[in-house]
């Protein structure tokens, strides 16, 4: 009996000094596998939720693009037009393409490839009518400072499934009544990664 108490003690020891063994590493998978899903979670989200920004400055004015609202293969793409100096305007919307008696061009955001138009744009500042020295016309302007435009979009193909590239054209003039217009800016390219899920610059 001695002999048989003994070794069901030392079975049970053995037991009780691996089967802990085996509990730590399971938990210690557990946790690592959870660790992993909610780290891929985040970046997930943060992937859909950080705003793809991108800015250029040319001819006396930094022009900021970003994507907001992106969702189901819509959303909108600003533009942020700031003149580099102080007293500079930028020209409206609306102005004829070749300006007014030649002077000024219209600030203008348009897309092309994988990405149209869903609607017109809007900007957030009013229109003034000014009189340049040798136009005979009234011009219509921003008020000198910032102009944000900002254009609805949507991905092209069925249900916004295409992927690939798109551009966004960016065309404007900065003006100072006193000192005279810089250089315009015509159809500058700025390319974007555009699919159903994600509008992004490169």
């Amino acid at each position: 009996m001695a002999r048989t108490t003994t070794r069901t003690r030392t079975s049970a020891r053995t037991r009780a000094a691996f089967a802990p063994r085996g509990g730590r590493l399971a938990g210690a998978a557990l946790a690592l596998f959870a660790t992993a899903g909610l780290t891929s979670c985040s970046a997930a989200k943060a992937d859909q939720s950080a705003p793809a920004v991108t800015r250029f400055t040319q001819n006396g004015v930094t022009v900021t693009l970003a994507v907001a609202g992106w969702k189901d293969a819509k959303g909108s793409l600003t533009a942020t037009f700031t003149p580099t100096e102080a007293g500079y305007h930028l020209y409206s919307t609306d102005l004829p393409a070749d300006g007014v008696e030649g002077v000024g061009r219209p600030t203008s955001v348009t897309v092309a490839g994988g990405l149209s138009a869903d609607g017109p744009a809007s900007v957030d500042a009013e229109v003034l009518r000014i009189n340049l020295p040798g136009v005979e016309s009234e011009v219509p302007v921003y008020p000198d400072g910032p102009v944000t435009l900002t254009l609805p979009v949507r991905a092209e193909g069925e249900g916004g499934a295409s992927a690939g590239t798109a551009k966004a054209l960016i065309s404007y003039a900065s003006c100072n009544a006193e000192e005279g217009c810089n250089i315009p800016v015509l159809d500058r390219p700025v390319i974007l990664n555009v699919t159903g899920k994600t509008l992004t610059f490169p």
